[in-house]
């Protein structure tokens, strides 16, 4: 099955902060992530999923597990583990 798409959260959460409050927008990650046609590439992905079964994880997210792994030589585990610890990670993933 398709993955959901991720819904914008609100600016007045009270339990979370804003993501551009936490990190550099000027940082090289975040203009990767802005550069990258995320919609472009759930658009060509989109006939590898069956319409029935457990949605798959945003490609988004997987995607950026990658793009991390890559440009910084992580292992899986080590990857997954940065992302609670750098807040500048998730911007590959939201």
């Amino acid at each position: 099955m398709r993955p959901r798409q991720g819904k914008p959260s609100g600016t007045d959460d009270m339990f979370w902060s804003r993501l551009d409050q936490i990190i550099n927008m000027r940082h090289e990650l975040v203009s990767l992530a802005n550069r990258i046609d995320w919609a472009g590439i759930d658009a060509e992905i989109a006939d590898a999923f069956k319409a029935n079964g457990q949605p798959a994880l945003p490609s988004r997210f997987m995607i950026g597990l990658l793009l991390l792994k890559q440009i910084y030589n992580l292992l899986g585990r080590s990857c997954v583990r940065a992302l609670g610890r750098k807040p500048l990670f998730s911007i590959l993933y939201r």
